[in-house]
């Protein structure tokens, strides 16, 4: 037998949407609880994550309210399935979908704030993206504190322990501020360390293509090694070559501010993006996948999302932000498109016949050349000011990871749970086959993230 410094009944890995979620759980069924988190701060990509979360039904009832049309659970799966090329698993996608909406209801419940938008994001068919107004990791950090989860950071896991009769052990070796531990897992481990996009090694190592010479919109501790030390132990994984870009990111920094956050939400309306000729290249509603390459192809580094004051108040943003976008020099602001063209050294005709083009598609309803799907919220570009926003894709999520099943089990090659052993969020693969839809991060998160907290605490309970 091994001999253990400490022992919990649930070691849940990364402090992110998932971790809480799966510690918030555990404690709640009688589970001590720690979770143990690798950087100096508390919350991961989550902290940084743009707030987006996409079901078809909440207790907010705001698709009723704003009077958005109808939607479905069969629906949202359809969506996520087709956006994945079909290569998501069926089963989790139906379990993340129906999930959803008590997910979200569960934020809510926590403390957390949405505003009243509903947003069309790329690859949806209906209006279902919730955003936040304000944290969602602080509301769960406060709830996992008072359920009496305890955090720890500066606590990166080493190696995976699993052993036994029939799989009767289990823990981890962590160093915790340069002193190495053994902690036992009495009940069972949830991994929830998000995903490899800062790991450029592993990342190329499954797509070539994503070398140094892409940004990337994660936080440093997006590395991989959960899922080596996994793999370890027997995890099988899958998909790990879809890695997705984020199509709207800082062409400099890579990183996902509220303008980037603009750039993606505003086409449904009315927003259009023009590469250095002064053309739209690409139906701005299609899925990140789509919009991301077609950038790359279509000229050199940057594009535009381009816009007016009536859009970026469809987007609910203040005029005092817009206002300092541009004193930043993030925001280009003209008067009229002729001067806006020439502040962005892009063909001040060209510029002027494409959003004069995109105009009369609004008015008639039909996008000739792209097909992007017009609503009763697209907004013709018609009167100033207007604005342009530098954009470029940016490395920003991964699809594949370890294999789960419904109840976030992890599996083996064989297709077998491995004892004690469960995963949630990023890590994982398998939900969202080739590529992810805008909203579905959150919802997977923190509905995997419960129902693997769920499941480690009833363990052997």
């Amino acid at each position: 037998m091994r001999i253990w410094d400490e022992a919990f009944d649930v070691l849940v890995v990364g402090s992110g949407f998932a971790g809480l979620c799966a510690a918030i759980e555990a404690s709640s069924l009688g589970a001590s609880v720690l979770v143990l988190e690798k950087m100096p701060y508390f919350g991961g990509n989550s902290r940084i994550a743009g707030g987006g979360y996409c079901c078809w039904d909440s207790s907010l009832k705001l698709r009723e309210k704003l009077g958005l049309g109808e939607d479905s659970w069969q629906l949202h799966m359809e969506d996520t399935l087709r956006g994945g090329d079909y290569l998501g698993q069926p089963e989790l996608v139906e379990a993340l979908v129906k999930g959803a909406p008590s997910g979200l209801d569960f934020l809510v419940g926590a403390g957390a704030a949405f505003n009243d938008m509903l947003l069309r994001i790329g690859g949806h068919s209906a209006c279902r993206s919730h955003h936040a107004s304000g944290s969602l990791i602080d509301p769960l950090l406060r709830l996992a504190g008072e359920r009496g989860t305890q955090l720890r950071a500066n606590a990166s896991v080493t190696a995976i322990y699993q052993g036994g009769d029939g799989g009767s052990e289990a823990g981890l070796a962590v160093n915790e501020n340069g002193q190495e531990k053994a902690i036992a897992a009495r009940r069972a481990i949830v991994a929830a360390s998000g995903g490899f996009a800062g790991d450029v090694p592993l990342r190329t190592a499954h797509d070539p293509r994503l070398s140094h010479a892409y940004n990337c919109t994660n936080h440093k501790g997006a590395t991989g090694e959960m899922i080596r030390h996994m793999q370890a132990v027997g995890a099988d994984t899958l998909h790990m070559s879809f890695v997705q870009l984020f199509p709207c990111a800082h062409p400099k920094s890579g990183s996902l501010d509220s303008f980037a956050l603009n750039c993606y939400s505003g086409p449904d309306f009315g927003l259009i993006y023009v590469d250095q000729r002064g053309l739209r290249f690409v139906n701005e509603l299609d899925r990140r996948d789509v919009v991301s390459y077609a950038q790359v192809r279509s000229c050199e580094k940057p594009t535009y999302s381009i816009l007016n004051r009536a859009v970026f108040e469809k987007l609910s943003v203040p005029g005092s932000v817009v206002e300092r976008g541009v004193e930043s020099g993030r925001v280009v602001c003209a008067d009229g498109i002729t001067e806006l063209a020439a502040k962005i050294s892009v063909p001040p005709a060209s510029l002027g016949e494409t959003v004069s083009r995109h105009n009369a598609y609004v008015a008639s309803g039909e996008d000739a050349e792209f097909h992007k799907p017009f609503s009763s919220r697209t907004l013709p570009l018609a009167e100033g000011p207007y604005y342009a926003i530098a954009q470029w894709p940016s490395v920003h999520f991964c699809s594949g990871g370890v294999r789960i099943d419904a109840d976030a089990r992890v599996l083996d090659f064989r297709g077998d749970p491995i004892p004690r052993l469960f995963a949630a969020g990023e890590v994982c693969g398998g939900i969202h086959g080739s590529n992810r839809l805008g909203g579905n991060a959150i919802a997977e998160c923190v509905v995997f993230g419960r129902i693997a907290g769920q499941g480690a605490a009833s363990v052997f309970s």
